[in-house]
């Protein structure tokens, strides 16, 4: 297994919208998360800043990658654009997801 962590950031006054759209993921999202190999799948956030800090879990054969390629993702990355910073400048829907360097771990 291999751990990756990454940072979006939440528009203002959006938590709770977003927390309601994760509490009713589409199942076939899921589906399709668990599929490419994710696991333990967590998500916090820093209320002071809005950043969304990621981490999760992901099988050595996993298939991340060609997540953008799915519908699903598509669609659910369209349907929450209204809350977070994406990548509308270039006509996508995608989050902006900074990737973050391991520093620490304590086994």
């Amino acid at each position: 297994m291999e751990t990756v962590a990454f940072r979006m950031t939440l528009k203002p006054g959006m938590r709770e919208e977003y927390e309601k759209r994760h509490r009713e993921l589409w199942p076939e999202l899921a589906d399709a998360l668990h599929a490419a190999g994710i696991r333990d799948y967590r998500i916090f956030l820093d209320e002071s800043t809005g950043h969304l800090f990621a981490i999760q879990q992901r099988t050595d054969t996993h298939t991340t990658h060609a997540l953008a390629t799915l519908p699903v993702m598509r669609k659910w990355w369209d349907s929450m654009a209204e809350l977070m910073e994406t990548h509308a400048e270039r006509g996508d829907s995608a989050p902006v997801a900074v990737p973050l360097v391991p520093v620490f771990h304590l086994p």
